[in-house]
């Protein structure tokens, strides 16, 4: 947690477009933001509590930096500790950094004059965006996945390890040999011939040229994500 004052615009505290709470109220401003996201006093609808918990959290504003992802991410995350969503599959940030200047009015509409319901509206709108989009791209995804599999089941005897190099990509679309040997159980060498034979039909790429520790990417799941969202795969 940040231990110092900061501010939202402007140069100094004193022509800020908002100054957050100090640095020595974050513990109390917390432990109030976590007994409501554990319904006390009293029960929320789950995406009114998300609205009002994401307003809260950008209020206390508890880092130096990234609280807006981690107010993004907290979204997510609790909406499925409320059992709205079965997995963290929402992506609510392309929608709210697309519409930052109206996403941050209405934040301090909430916070100078308690105007809640535009905000509500707003975030409602966020959130069925963001789901429309998700469930475009996992159809899109699960065409792209099904084709590839056709494709690769046209290598002949290399088909088989080509397979299960593909299945395991289809969770992790950008990781390392050592990874995908784990994730198959196949021996390192037949690993490292596997993504050949799909790089020669255009479904992967090899991301670091090197002989030790090489990093593979499945490119039709990457092409198909949200371009700010890229950043977040990484190899395992």
């Amino acid at each position: 947690m940040r231990r110092s004052q900061v501010w939202i615009g402007g140069t100094r505290p004193g022509n800020a477009a908002f100054v957050p709470p100090p640095a020595d109220a974050l513990p109390d401003c917390l432990a109030a933001l976590e007994r409501f996201l554990n319904d006390d006093p009293e029960p929320v609808p789950p995406l009114i509590k998300a609205a009002l918990v994401h307003v809260q959290f950008e209020t206390i504003h508890p880092f130096l930096d990234g609280n807006g992802r981690i107010g993004r991410l907290l979204v997510v995350l609790q909406l499925v500790a409320d059992g709205v969503l079965r997995e963290p599959m929402l992506y609510p940030s392309l929608f709210f950094k697309t519409h930052r200047a109206l996403c941050c009015e209405l934040l301090n509409e909430v916070r100078l004059r308690g105007d809640r319901e535009r905000w509500r509206d707003f975030f409602a709108e966020g959130l069925e965006a963001s789901a429309t989009q998700c469930v475009s791209t996992a159809h899109a995804l699960l065409a792209l996945v099904n084709a590839d599999r056709d494709r690769i089941a046209g290598l002949g005897r290399a088909a088989a390890s080509a397979q299960a190099v593909h299945h395991a990509l289809q969770s992790q679309p950008i990781a390392t040999s050592e990874a995908l040997v784990e994730a198959t159980r196949l021996t390192p060498a037949t690993v490292n011939k596997a993504p050949a034979h799909r790089e020669r039909i255009g479904i992967v790429a090899q991301v670091a040229n090197r002989q030790r520790g090489r990093v593979f990417s499945y490119l039709a799941v990457r092409r198909r994500m949200p371009s700010v969202g890229r950043s977040s795969f990484s190899p395992v």
